[in-house]
């Protein structure tokens, strides 16, 4: 074979060198995987700071699975689950995306993939977790408190108005009805439904657990969960999609856009509100912060 000659070399070595000026995201040789972070609560948490919901993530979707040359899409989740509506919204966007771009989804499950955590998890074609995360909780929950005593002994009077024969249903000020507990027992059974279609439509034959065992609302850490084939691996995002694409792969993080009406709108809500408006909100968003951090607790976090 004949040798090339010194300006067939020094051409080549300029090229070399033009080409690694040019940013790395941008060398077609190099794979490329986004990636997305999907935490907290899903679903209203105050009216300050929103949690998780198809609304506020869609663009951040769709933004991730137009990226050029992408091998694959990955999702990082750390939920312990919310609203079954938003969960189930943004499970549906993620397979409509991932089918309209043929690209596979990469699950990686940090602390807790529980309840509608779990449900935004099963959009993954493969789910990878800690042997430390918490997965499962496929159940539905409510719950509410009991005053009619305390407000007898303060001496205030309960005086409700309704049109419609079960408008007040569950009304906390009024002695419990066994009527309506069976009505919300049946809602809820009818959502568990919903969800265990989904699990068993996701997951399919690698499943392994029987139905009173998966689906009865217990969680469970990484390895058991890939034991009942909850989740498909132990692994963590980087050392996977090393393993997978190359020791030089880019996952560049597809972040929410923050433009100049977002941010004026953000330093608002974070350190401009009314005396009013700010004093207004807090009891609610006391409210919420209990609530958010009893969801957490539950898994131990």
């Amino acid at each position: 074979m004949t040798e090339p000659s010194t300006e067939a070399r020094q051409w080549r070595a300029g090229i070399e060198n033009w080409i690694s000026w040019i940013p790395a995201r941008l060398r077609r040789r190099r794979s490329v995987v986004p990636v997305v972070r999907l935490s907290g609560l899903i679903g209203a948490a105050t009216p300050l700071r929103p949690g998780m919901s198809l609304a506020g993530l869609a663009r951040t979707l769709e933004r991730a699975f137009a990226v050029k040359n992408a091998k694959a899409v990955a999702l990082v989740v750390n939920s312990p689950g919310g609203t079954p509506v938003q969960s189930r919204q943004i499970y549906l966007r993620i397979r409509q995306l991932a089918e309209e771009k043929k690209l596979p989804v990469l699950v990686f499950v940090e602390d807790v993939a529980a309840s509608g955590g779990y449900m935004i998890a099963c959009a993954g074609d493969e789910i990878f977790c800690d042997p430390s995360s918490i997965l499962g909780s496929i159940g539905v929950v409510g719950g509410s408190f009991g005053f009619q005593e305390l407000i007898k002994k303060m001496g205030v009077e309960r005086r409700l108005y309704t049109a419609g024969a079960h408008k007040a249903t569950l009304d906390p000020f009024l002695p419990e009805d066994p009527d309506d507990v069976a009505r919300l027992k049946a809602l809820q059974r009818e959502i568990h439904a919903i969800f265990i279609a989904l699990v068993k439509q996701s997951r399919g034959a690698r499943l392994r657990g029987a139905d009173d065992v998966l689906f009865t609302g217990e969680y469970w850490a990484g390895e058991t969960s890939i034991s009942l084939g909850l989740a498909d691996a132990i692994g963590d995002l980087r050392s996977t999609l090393r393993a997978r694409y190359g020791e030089k792969v880019h996952t560049p993080l597809i972040a929410p856009a923050s433009g100049m009406l977002s941010g004026l709108l953000g330093r608002r809500s974070a350190g401009a509100l009314s005396a009013w408006e700010g004093a207004s909100s807090l009891p609610e968003q006391a409210i919420s912060a209990l609530e958010s951090r009893a969801i957490w607790a539950k898994f131990g976090f």
